[in-house]
């Protein structure tokens, strides 16, 4: 076998895989630490993130403060605001009085940090990682090199998820991911279908309905929820953010994990309230001139999908679940705001018997983040709601985890992390 390039002999104190806003977040953090030395892998050539769903005018649900380092480190040179004053932009924003960066501006402010860093190597896949009890050590494999560490911190992120409905089918049904790429193919169409109940699928439709009377298509929109739930976001339910019900949610025993987990969906998965009341206003006023051509279908789950190549329409099987009626939905555009949904990455495959799992095969992650037998040599970034809650997801606890994680990997804190915040008590 071929040796492959190492660029270097000593081993990295830690090796991160994957560089979303999570990782990327830890890649600015470490940055100034002299006693760790870290190393960042990612299959892209440059950052990206949703970039197909850059609708104009959209936001970030959280507020700038929740950039990549912040809530850990204020003084930091890769926070929102530098990014700002870099960019000649900071004045603009103070007189805009608005918290909530745009979805593109995020993206631009994350590869402007990305740019400023030296630990990251883009266009570099992880084939497999395997794990040398004499040395202790973690070798990752790209195509063309071998990188070693003593640690690993897992940042793959979620793939979009296709429900089993659609898995395979035929056609150019599309993931909302793709959105803005294949948005003119799909408004040349005669009908849209939109599944999903999201904040991505509010947008969507949004987007559509706005342009419906240009393209004279019609629109649909169908969530399975019994209706289109806002997101939660009064200020004692956001000290559901906090350490202290981190500490609470780990603590309870696994079948309560997994049922909270189930309903909590609302809590970081539901839509903007100002975007509903648009919807809303945008129904109100085309349809002053008569009905327009658009169906709002709630509690309809979507149980098998078909699609007729020679006509190039989906046929899609729903289930009124209240009334528990089934019908069928026609149309020749499939979008699906369905989520994401994390998957194991197969380069652990070798290393599988030193992660640890919970009953229903599940990484199970304990509460310093890690998932192996020992404790601390593999973190995972996001992918812990069954075992962390909301918090797992949430951009404004990113730099608060990083910081856990760099505390863990020093054997000290670094950077002070915050134990007590809320003002409600949820444990007994």
């Amino acid at each position: 076998m071929t040796a492959l390039a190492d660029p270097r002999t000593a081993p990295y104190d830690f090796i991160g895989i994957g560089l979303g806003p999570f990782n990327l977040g830890l890649a600015c953090l470490t940055e100034p630490i002299e006693e760790l030395d870290g190393l960042f892998l990612e299959s892209k050539p440059d950052f990206e993130w949703h970039s197909g769903m850059f609708l104009e005018g959209a936001h970030l649900q959280t507020p700038f403060m929740s950039d990549l380092v912040t809530m850990a480190d204020p003084t930091s040179p890769y926070s929102f605001l530098n990014y700002l004053k870099a960019r000649g932009r900071l004045y603009s924003f103070y007189i805009r009085e608005n918290f909530y960066p745009l979805r593109t501006e995020y993206n631009d402010y994350c590869r402007w940090a990305a740019a400023e860093l030296s630990s990251i190597r883009f266009n570099q896949t992880a084939q497999s990682v395997t794990y040398d009890e004499g040395d202790g050590l973690y070798t990752v494999r790209t195509a063309d090199s071998a990188f070693r560490a003593r640690h690993l911190v897992l940042g793959t992120g979620t793939p979009p998820y296709v429900p089993e409905a659609c898995q395979g089918l035929g056609g150019d049904f599309l993931h909302n991911s793709r959105y803005l790429r294949e948005k003119a193919n799909l408004q040349a169409k005669e009908s849209i279908t939109l599944v999903g109940s999201g904040q991505s699928a509010a947008e969507i439709y949004h987007d559509l309905l706005s342009d419906i009377d240009a393209h004279g298509y019609r629109l649909n929109w169908v969530t399975r929820s019994p209706r289109f739930f806002p997101l939660e976001y009064t200020k004692l339910t956001l000290e559901m953010t906090s350490p202290e019900y981190v500490d609470y949610f780990h603590a309870l025993p696994e079948d309560t994990r997994y049922r909270l987990e189930s309903g909590q969906k609302s809590l970081f998965k539901g839509i903007d309230g100002e975007l509903i009341d648009a919807i809303f206003d945008l129904l109100y006023q085309k349809n002053l001139h008569g009905p327009v051509a658009t169906r709002l279908l709630t509690n309809s789950a979507l149980r098998s999908a078909s699609h007729d190549a020679s006509t190039g329409t989906y046929t899609l099987g729903l289930r009124q679940e209240e009334q528990g009626r089934d019908y069928e939905l026609h149309s020749e555009g499939l979008v699906l705001a369905t989520g994401y949904r994390y998957t194991e990455p197969a380069f652990l495959e070798p290393v599988k018997d030193r992660i640890r799992y919970d009953s229903r095969g599940r990484f199970d992650v304990a509460r310093n983040y890690s998932i192996d037998t020992t404790g601390r040599g593999i973190f995972l970034q996001n992918a812990g709601v069954h075992t962390h809650s909301i918090t797992s997801p949430d951009l404004g606890m990113g730099a608060y985890r990083n910081a856990y994680i760099i505390g863990e990997l020093l054997g000290r804190e670094y950077y002070p992390v915050e134990k007590s915040v809320a003002f409600q008590e949820f444990a007994a």
